[in-house]
């Protein structure tokens, strides 16, 4: 794998955890009997499993990708956590939310460049 490949690696493990946080917030949403199935519930359970696979995907990209380079791709979490809060839970983007993903795409391209 190039580097390339390596960095939409790390784009996926950003990916996926934002997927796991939304998993999370869908069983915070919900009622359950027990306090304990709060916490050991299905949909806990597999968000939990999903970020421990990001967390393997990161190891395997950081081994090829700069380090100074990741804290910018994660940047994107917030990109993918509120286009999938507003395509799951139908959440308002304000324009100050736009806004800054326009500037962490921006900052993106400026260290790609």
């Amino acid at each position: 794998m190039t580097s390339a490949k390596y960095t939409l690696l790390l784009l996926l493990s950003v990916f996926v955890s934002a997927l796991s946080q939304i998993l999370l917030k869908k069983s915070a949403l919900k009622s359950y009997k027990s306090r304990i199935f709060e916490y050991l519930n299905p949909l806990v359970i597999t968000a939990y499993i999903m970020f421990f696979g990001a967390v393997c995907i990161d190891l395997v990209a950081l081994r090829f990708v700069p380090v100074s380079f990741v804290p910018v791709i994660e940047t994107s979490s917030y990109i993918f956590v509120m286009l999938l809060g507003r395509l799951v839970f139908k959440e308002r983007i304000s324009k100050k939310q736009l806004l800054s993903m326009a500037l962490i795409i921006t900052g993106i391209f400026i260290y790609v460049s």
